[in-house]
């Protein structure tokens, strides 16, 4: 679950719906500490380009990604990694996020960015599922 978490192909195709892509830095493989890559994608009917940074990792336990460059205040996401009883994995995602513009970035929170990240990580967590189940199976 680590290793395909940190697959620039795996998470392109996790974001097929945005048309997301690796445009810079690291653009395909695996991503390590240290990597970066900027992404494009179209969210919210706007095209966006965000480049981010590994700046934490700990195989296989625990990476964080944070934004450089991109549309937000601030982005934070950790990825952690806790083996289970039953060979299976537990993956947690915790995000720090914020919009620019004050108190106009906090309202668009609110309304609409809480629900639609909560959305988008979780069809991308879906996706990682799908294929650890698939390989797991062969």
């Amino acid at each position: 679950m680590f290793d395909t978490s940190l697959a620039v192909d795996v998470h392109t195709a996790s974001m097929a719906v945005s048309g997301e892509r690796a445009i810079g830095g690291v653009t395909t493989g695996q991503l390590k500490l240290g990597d970066e890559v900027t992404w494009q994608a179209r969210h919210l009917g706007r095209s966006w380009r965000m480049t981010s940074r590994i700046t934490a990792y700990t195989r296989p336990r625990y990476f964080v990604d944070e934004q450089i460059s991109g549309p937000f205040a601030v982005w934070w996401h950790a990825h952690y990694f806790e083996p289970q009883t039953d060979d299976a994995t537990l993956m947690r995602d915790v995000i720090d996020f914020a919009a620019p513009y004050g108190l106009l970035g906090r309202l668009t929170e609110a309304l609409l960015l809480d629900r639609y990240m909560t959305e988008l990580i979780t069809v991308r967590n879906q996706h990682l599922a799908t294929i650890c189940q698939a390989h797991r199976s062969t």
